[in-house]
């Protein structure tokens, strides 16, 4: 399996230079501090929130840990999906500890996912080998939308207005099939995963039902993984939806990162807020560079793209949710189209 952290280094040419002076600027070097106490506070609200959950008991005000959780939750994933890039240590078997350990912490399958995002961060954007188009209930592109029929296609011409509710499923698609994964035997490490998937399901639902009536357990289950979904959703979807598409195209791998990847401007909220993923262009070209760097890297990548005539997208939180829609609203429009002809025959 191909590593998306070292991707980089087998490319030349204008990207080599990028990468020269990112290098010479010390962007690449590792950040020890800054993950142990990030990791640390992670862990610290991770702890108190099931704390406060213990001695709330069975109460309404259990909804609002439910929301805490779904923060927290993010954030701890976040921190998988840097160990999973190699921005924590050097090396792949300390990082892989992280997001295994990690991703029992959230219920989901940190091998499965790295599996996933490998062919991701291989191909963005690309119509037929990035699985982060592959998502049947959606339509990013002209040809899927076509190709919908039943009930999929229904969800595709109205699928704008359907975004963000399905989000509110995410963090179950991650549990579930992450689960399938390991069940089936399709990730390394499966004897480990399975064990810490199994203690965190059992472990919660036990907690869940024991401290709360029945009720309020699965208010609050429904709270909690809604809020994760969402905010899981909310942080990736800027990153790549509504940006160009690619297929049979034969495109460098500098411009084949730049032309299918969006920046998110703000300031250190927005940063802790997206776990880094609003510099997605600096993230897809040196995917192994530690989160704090990133910042730093901008604005050295946005000039070298000026400077090269390279496209470089950029906006704000709300205006990228704003692209994401129209772009699929224009994408089920052709839908939509078809059967007001069929009506009006």
């Amino acid at each position: 399996m191909t590593d998306f952290a070292e991707a980089p280094a087998k490319t030349g040419g204008e990207y080599a230079a990028l990468l020269h002076e990112v290098r010479e600027a010390g962007l690449l070097r590792r950040r020890y501090g800054y993950y142990a106490l990030r990791i640390s506070a992670n862990l610290l609200v991770f702890a108190g929130a099931w704390v406060a959950f213990a001695f709330l008991g069975d109460s309404w005000w259990q909804l609002g840990i439910a929301a805490v959780l779904g923060v927290v939750f993010a954030q701890l994933a976040f921190i998988g999906h840097d160990a999973g890039h190699k921005q924590i240590f050097r090396t792949r078997k300390p990082n892989d500890v992280i997001g295994t350990v990690h991703g029992g912490l959230v219920g989901m399958s940190y091998r499965w996912w790295v599996s996933g995002h490998n062919r991701h961060h291989a191909n963005p954007n690309h119509e037929d080998h990035d699985p982060d188009l592959d998502i049947s209930a959606l339509a990013f592109t002209s040809k899927q939308a076509r190709l919908k029929q039943g009930f999929l296609r229904w969800m595709a011409k109205h699928q704008a207005w359907l975004f963000f509710p399905l989000l509110c499923l995410e963090g179950l698609n991650l549990h579930f099939n992450g689960m399938k994964a390991v069940w089936q035997g399709k990730t390394k490490g499966r004897k480990v995963e399975g064990v810490l998937l199994t203690a965190h399901l059992a472990g919660y639902l036990t907690a869940v039902f024991v401290v709360l009536s029945p009720g309020i357990a699965v208010l609050f289950i429904a709270v909690h993984q809604m809020l994760w979904g969402i905010y899981m959703g909310c942080s990736f979807a800027p990153n790549h939806k509504g940006m160009p598409t690619m297929s049979g195209q034969s495109v460098d791998f500098l411009r084949k990162q730049v032309l299918t990847s969006r920046n998110v401007r703000g300031g250190w909220f927005t940063d802790f807020l997206l776990g880094g993923l609003n510099y997605q262009i600096e993230h897809h070209l040196f995917p192994n560079m530690p989160r704090p760097h990133l910042r730093r890297a901008q604005p050295i990548v946005r000039r070298f793209c000026d400077d090269h005539g390279i496209p470089y997208s950029q906006t704000g939180l709300i205006r990228s949710y704003r692209h994401v829609l129209e772009h699929l609203h224009e994408m089920g429009a052709p839908l939509r189209a078809a059967d007001r002809a069929r009506a009006a025959a």
